[in-house]
């Protein structure tokens, strides 16, 4: 983690912003703008649809990253946007990523992969790419460890291999997710308590120069009482904690995250930033695309300044 600790101190802040596209969340008129241009470049007219919004999440994502670089040191970006448009959604991810760290930023590939032996192994090398090529141009991945210790350890090894790290969901903020962290054990503690001491032992071997390993805990900023014990029980674990913002989480909510010396955690912000120009009162729909992405860049840095200097007060 010493890396993305680096660049947090650089920035005075510890947040990071979710690059997280839907169609609801690109202005119509930029998705339109590349109708012409697409339509030469497909085979087949069912393909145009997946590959002008690939188009269009592209360039959403570069004006979000070009205003928020050098604010904040992170992004996340969540496979699952990319996926959904099939090839062209893919390769915008990477492109996405690779555009992200040119600006310096760090990239959490938001994957929550989880599975076992050959298939982790091969999972993982999305951390140490193929022989000198890095395909991703990421510096961490999300991970389930609802496998165990067989579904954690390639990725240790991989993100050990490579200067990488990863996150393991151990609480996260999502409303049903009490249905299986919140479980009673046999000894006493809760599934997610349980989890909380595996992941701190599966990051024992890589405890980096701050104190912190390179296997971190997904912690969600709606369960500030949990985060704040939780904080004690896992001492040398770095926080991710999403919730923040759409989700309800506030900046007093996730202040018990942090350890006294104020680091510890990252705070995930989606759609309160990306989406930020939908609630400003700026928008209009007869705005080029061109207005339109200069109005997303200018909301989404001002969001994210926002959330910065909020953490910054609690902090």
């Amino acid at each position: 983690m010493d890396r993305l600790i680096e660049a947090i101190n650089t920035t005075q802040n510890p947040s990071v912003v979710g690059l997280d596209p839907t169609e609801a969340l690109v202005p119509a008129q930029v998705v339109a703008s590349f109708a012409d241009e697409v339509r030469e470049s497909v085979e087949s007219e069912e393909e145009l649809q997946a590959a002008q919004l690939a188009v269009a999440y592209y360039e959403f994502n570069r004006t979000i990253i070009d205003a928020v670089a050098g604010i904040v040191p992170a992004v996340k970006p969540q496979i699952a946007m990319y996926e959904a448009l099939g090839p062209a959604g893919v390769d915008v991810y990477a492109m996405t990523c690779e555009y992200a760290r040119e600006r310096g930023l760090y990239v959490l590939a938001d994957v929550k992969r989880g599975d076992i032996g050959s298939t982790a192994a091969a999972y993982a090398r999305m951390l140490t790419g193929v022989g000198e090529h890095d395909p991703w141009s990421i510096d961490a991945v999300t991970v389930n460890p609802y496998l165990g210790t067989d579904g954690i350890t390639p990725f240790v090894d991989a993100a050990t291999e490579a200067d990488k790290d990863l996150f393991v969901l151990v609480r996260t903020s999502n409303p049903s997710s009490s249905e299986l962290q919140m479980l009673d054990l046999a000894d006493g503690k809760k599934v997610y308590e349980h989890v909380a001491d595996l992941v701190e032992g599966w990051g024992a071997e890589t405890i980096g120069k701050y104190g912190y390993s390179r296997v971190g805990a997904v912690v969600g900023a709606t369960h500030s009482e949990e985060g704040k014990a939780l904080r004690k029980r896992m001492p040398h674990t770095f926080f991710l904690v999403p919730g923040y913002g759409a989700q309800g989480g506030t900046a007093a909510d996730v202040r018990g995250m942090f350890d006294a010396d104020g680091s510890g955690a990252i705070v995930n912000s989606s759609r309160g930033i990306i989406g930020a120009w939908r609630k400003s009162g700026k928008y209009s729909e007869t705005m080029s695309a061109s207005e339109a992405l200069e109005l997303v860049g200018e909301t989404a840095q001002a969001a994210a300044i926002d959330m910065r200097d909020n953490l910054r007060a609690v902090l």
